[in-house]
């Protein structure tokens, strides 16, 4: 995506990075080149929206004359709306959202009614596929994590996948890095100050090398406390202790004469009080890239990007708190960690054949090492005695990834017709490779880690991987000045392998009743565990997935279109190496794109309707051997439809609003669903111990209805330029799982307040203040009650602070 703003591209960097970029980039700093400002007040005084391109065709056209449903966001917007994570994008895009997944830190999508919360380890891929520069991502890091240097970012919603390839069921995301520019040596930085102790810095320096060459640095790093309080622990006397672990006591050693146990005081040191909080950020990125015209029509760029993450998960908090405390604490007994880094080579060569045919070659490779500890039971059985706990069961239990190691690459050949020309074409080869690992440990101990074992489990998958192939092509017929015909087909093979992985739990109670921990090797004869599921296996699926289009455009400034398209995710190997079978959707739309008032109002609508098959359904369950593990089954599919607008006006060259809206209704068909997350019923099925017949259900993350509101005024002051914003977002309740629980299972209806007041300097530095959930919302993004209370998790609380940067 391309997006001409003159302010696009602020960044920023720390004062250690500030400094070693000026030793790199020498005196080129210095002779930084800007705009004047008579025509930076020209472009703010225009009473036009400014133009925005996209790539979402996989061809440089205007947002206005693409005939496909998508929202861009380009740099200006981006920091308007103080974007740093996917979950801040949702809100500027209809019918989109993101849920927090706490036990592995990252956030998985939902558009248009269909998404899945399991989508955050090896064993499930999103039907939202995120794409950096056009290469597909399969881990939310680097650049999908922080959101750092970026020119713009497109959502495409509806299927993509005869362009834009794997894992685009329902939409795609691709974010555009600030490419260097030869010739430039531009730069900016950024330094924040917030509430929660937040600290920010974020930085960017062009630097020419030759006439052919140049290289670009970004940085950024960007911490805060975190947002959950620790609880202290509420001790009961002696007394009370001996009568509740007294029986438990007496029951274990008449059971297990061999490996008796003794009463043992609650020790309040094994509760945490100190240290970094749980929803704590502490995350750092770079990214080095350089642009190479090798000769006349022939170009290469190329990034080197580095992640690292030192934060903490989100925790489970209750969702009403016990007397006495706050809402945000928690008991608890694990400290949060997570130590990630992830490094990233990307690259494009772009190759004009002649002036009718271009080729381009995009390649990327990444990996990603990383370890967390997480408090799944968020304290919500406080224990009664070392071993026993507020429900009489489990009352500790950590969730931990003790390793975990992705690696993937991927190639891409395109070439495509260039110019204006009665027909349009692109051709397209594809190839891409994942090897995955991961140690994922649940110990689970009742009352404390102090007492005996109530369950626990250690899931290891040395190698774990997808090969996928495709083969794609899509043409235009422009029929006329006004008419164009649009064909596409992809046709994807897939495999997948799980090599060596088991599951693994204890099983010897005449061993030492201790939580697992990383020192212990489950698959150790002598560590009291036993494999009881073996999980290789080998799956292949392929499919054949397409696109019709017509779009006419009626005058230069109003176009319709209507389109039918096929998505497709395949299917895999869960516990035990059994397959599960593929999702497909089949989206039937129309939408009209127009401009009035000479360029001043910008309408966008889409309505759809959505056929979806083969819904999988990815859970954690309990087996009827009271064995554990993930499972995943196939739904008959769903039904959802809905409508969508985004509306931008100037009101006045110096007042602009910009309004999305979006309806949606998303069912379920056929599913019996299993969850250890949620108390459910025993199931009549015999491979899930308890379950629920969820047929007929509302997807979850699907308010009905959806809308955001911006409005700006801008000041023209004699040093610059004062602009107000406020930002409002609502929507209607909506469930968060499949098995619509009630009101601990539901998001009721909100509203969300952001507040911005930006000032812009003719000097060219500016600070930017700003309140976000102005009215301090508590709003759920996923819920459980499997330990007895309901739990959740939050978006962030009321948070507040100011940025203060300087373009050169």
């Amino acid at each position: 995506m391309n997006v001409h703003v003159p302010q696009s591209g602020k960044r920023m960097l720390s004062p250690i990075q500030i400094a070693i970029l000026a030793l790199v980039a020498g005196t080129n700093v210095a002779s930084a080149q800007v705009a004047p400002a008579a025509e930076q007040a020209a472009a703010a005084d225009s009473g036009k929206i400014t133009e925005v391109y996209v790539t979402a065709t996989k061809r440089t056209t205007s947002l206005q004359k693409t005939p496909v449903a998508v929202t861009a966001l380009n740099a200006a917007a981006l920091d308007d709306n103080h974007v740093q994570t996917i979950q801040d994008v949702v809100n500027l895009v209809p019918g989109f959202s993101a849920t927090g997944q706490g036990d592995h830190g990252v956030i998985t999508m939902t558009m248009r009614g269909i998404g899945n919360d399991s989508a955050k380890t090896e064993y499930a891929d999103p039907e939202v596929a995120t794409f950096v520069d056009g290469i597909y991502s399969p881990r939310p890091e680097g650049a999908t994590a922080l959101l750092f240097d970026l020119e713009a970012i497109e959502v495409l919603r509806g299927p993509q996948g005869t362009l834009w390839g794997r894992n685009s069921t329902v939409g795609a995301v691709n974010m555009q890095t600030v490419k260097p520019e030869i010739g430039s040596s531009a730069g900016n930085f950024e330094l924040g100050y917030g509430n929660y102790a937040r600290l920010g810095a974020r930085g960017a320096v062009n630097i020419p090398i030759n006439d052919t060459m140049a290289m670009r640095v970004a940085v950024v790093h960007e911490q805060h406390d975190g947002y959950v309080d620790y609880q202290a622990p509420n001790i009961p006397t002696l007394a009370q202790q001996h009568a509740a672990a007294d029986p438990v006591i007496a029951a274990w050693n008449a059971a297990h004469p061999g490996n008796p146990i003794g009463f043992q005081a609650l020790n309040p040191n094994l509760y945490v009080r100190n240290g970094q909080k749980y929803s704590a950020q502490d995350q750092s990125a770079a990214r080095l890239s350089f642009l190479w015209n090798v000769v006349p029509g022939l170009k290469w760029n190329i990034a080197y990007e580095h992640y690292m993450d030192r934060g903490t998960p989100s925790a489970n908090l209750l969702q009403v708190a016990r007397p006495g405390q706050d809402f945000w604490s928690a008991l608890i007994d694990t400290a949060p960690n997570v130590n990630r880094d992830a490094n990233s080579v990307r690259s494009r060569v772009d190759y004009e054949i002649n002036k009718d045919i271009s080729l381009a070659y995009i390649a990327g490779y990444s990996r990603f090492n990383g370890s967390s500890t997480y408090d799944q039971d968020g304290g919500a059985n406080p224990a009664t005695s070392f071993t026993t706990s507020t429900t009489g069961g489990g009352g500790f239990q950590a969730n931990n990834t003790v390793w975990s190691k992705y690696k993937n690459y991927s190639h891409e050949l395109e070439i495509q017709s260039t110019g204006k020309r009665d027909v349009d074409w692109l051709l397209g080869l594809y190839y891409a490779n994942e090897d995955n690992g991961i140690r994922f440990d649940i110990p689970i101990m009742n009352g404390t880690e102090q007492g005996t074992v109530s369950w626990q489990g250690s899931f290891i998958q040395p190698k774990e991987t997808v090969d996928s192939k495709a083969v794609f092509g899509q043409t235009t017929w422009n029929a006329s000045d006004a008419l164009h015909l649009t064909l596409g087909a992809r046709y994807t093979s897939d495999k997948r392998t799980n090599e060596g992985g088991t599951n693994n739990s204890f099983s010897d109670s005449n061993v030492p009743q201790v939580p697992l921990n990383p020192s212990v090797n489950p698959l150790a004869p002598s560590s009291g565990f036993t494999t009881y599921q073996r999980n290789d296996g080998e799956f292949k699926d392929h499919k054949l997935t397409g696109l019709a289009r017509v779009s006419y455009d009626i005058d230069k400034s109003n176009m319709v279109f209507a389109s039918v398209s096929t998505g497709y995710k395949s299917g895999g190997l869960q516990d035990g190496g059994r397959p599960y079978g593929s999702e497909s959707l089949t989206n039937f739309e129309v939408g009209s794109k127009s401009t009035f008032l000479g360029g001043a109002l910008r309408v966008n609508n889409a309505a759809y309707y959505e056929k979806f098959k083969g819904f999988q359904f990815s859970a954690p369950v309990t087996n009827p051997d009271g064995s554990r593990g993930l499972a995943t089954n196939n739904a008959e599919g769903a039904k959802v439809w809905g409508l969508e607008t985004e509306i931008a006006a100037k009101i006045t060259p110096i007042d602009r609003v910009q309004f999305t809206a979006a309806y949606t209704n998303a069912t379920l068909k056929k599913l019996i669903g299993g969850s250890n997350d949620y108390q459910l019923p025993v199931c009549p099925i015999k491979e899930i111990a308890t379950c629920l017949d969820v047929t007929g259900n509302d997807m979850p993350h699907s308010p009905k209805f959806s809308a955001q509101v911006m409005y700006q005024h801008s000041f023209a002051l004699e040093s610059g330029t004062l602009i107000p914003r406020i930002s409002a977002h609502y929507e209607t309740a909506s469930w968060l799982s499949v098995f619509n629980l009630g009101d601990g299972d539901r998001q009721k209806a909100y509203t969300r307040t952001d507040l911005g007041l930006r000032f812009d300097s003719n000097s060219k530095w500016y600070f930017d203040a700003f309140v976000r959930n102005a009215e301090d919302a508590k709003i759920k993004t996923s819920a459980l009650n499997a330990n007895g209370p309901w739990q959740a998790q939050y978006l962030p609380p009321r948070t507040f602070g100011i940025n203060v940067g300087k373009t050169f």
